[in-house]
């Protein structure tokens, strides 16, 4: 008796079985023909990621265990590259170049956007002018401002600001030619370069807290520092927290003014980490080394944004 149970159960789970694949096509060929358009615009998509992004993040992965000089095939080296990575002074400098950098730049450049978004926001007469004014550097080329900024440091006592400085006896400075002011001056330079852009960021923060908040307050006695400390301020936290973010990816991807102004000198006080990246991939044709190089960056970057997140990531609601 018991085998005629056995033999219909096996053929009820068989017949369960292919009913749930038919379900499962069934359902895959209703999702196809709902979003076959979306699916069909997005391989080109996907293309291009997989050849101009996937595809250079593994092939760079694979390029840190070879030594691969372009000329002629990588030779497989193992964790060669790696190892010579910790014992190399040098690559510890250019780390600490950037985050000396990061620290002249993020704070400054921070603070400077949120006080010109600030001053724009303010609805007074030529504040549409200023707003151009500022954003200019932006969209201009960073060859031309790195020219302007080494006329203006020209470490002679015909450069602009020494010319100046000394009108109040001040002596001359090396600037761009002194170890200790030149990652300062190339930090000014970025900040520059970039305040406008992030004027704009906080610009929009600021657009979209509701206007009943101040308001209130007003009616309250609130002092003008008070609204900015215990409203603008924390519902900026979103702002904040972009803004960070991209300014510390921008930091430690510094490169231009190094190369146009500095060339990582002097005596290597500006040789940033992407800098000397540069150096070890096309200098000296140590395309793995370099590669090794690319991945710290990428896990300094990262593991700094994952504690921006965690302390500055919050959501924040205007109702």
């Amino acid at each position: 008796m018991g085998e005629p149970n056995l033999s219909y159960e096996k053929s009820k789970s068989k017949i369960t079985e292919e009913d749930r694949k038919v379900s499962r096509l069934s359902k895959i060929k209703r999702n196809w023909n709902k979003y076959a358009i979306v699916y069909i615009f997005l391989v080109p998509i996907l293309i291009h990621f997989s050849i101009f992004h996937l595809f250079p993040i593994l092939f760079s992965l694979y390029i840190t265990f070879t030594d691969w000089p372009i000329i002629g095939d990588p030779e497989f080296v193992g964790f060669k590259n790696w190892i010579n990575f910790f014992s190399d002074e040098m690559a510890w400098k250019a780390i600490w170049n950037t985050i000396l950098f990061s620290l002249y730049y993020i704070v400054p450049t921070m603070a400077l956007g949120l006080f010109l978004a600030i001053l724009i926001n303010s609805g007074k007469r030529g504040t549409g002018l200023f707003k151009g004014i500022f954003f200019l550097p932006v969209v201009t080329s960073f060859v031309v401002i790195s020219g302007i900024w080494a006329w203006l440091f020209k470490g002679t006592d015909d450069g602009f600001l020494n010319a100046f400085i000394g009108m109040f006896g001040i002596p001359p400075q090396l600037f761009l030619s002194n170890s200790s002011q030149a990652l300062i001056v190339l930090a000014g330079l970025s900040i520059f370069k970039v305040c406008g852009s992030t004027m704009i960021y906080y610009y929009a923060g600021l657009q979209s807290i509701p206007e009943e908040y101040y308001e209130a307050a007003r009616i309250d006695g609130a002092a003008n520092w008070k609204l900015f400390w215990k409203i603008t301020f924390p519902l900026l936290l979103p702002i904040h927290f972009y803004v960070g973010i991209i300014t510390t990816i921008g930091s430690f991807q510094i490169f231009d003014s190094a190369y146009l102004l500095t060339s990582g000198g002097p005596n290597y006080s500006t040789t940033t980490i992407v800098y000397y990246l540069y150096q070890e991939g096309f200098t000296s044709l140590r395309l793995g080394y370099a590669s090794v190089l690319a991945y710290v960056l990428f896990f300094i970057v990262f593991g700094i944004s994952l504690i921006q997140k965690k302390y500055f990531g919050k959501e924040v609601s205007y109702k």
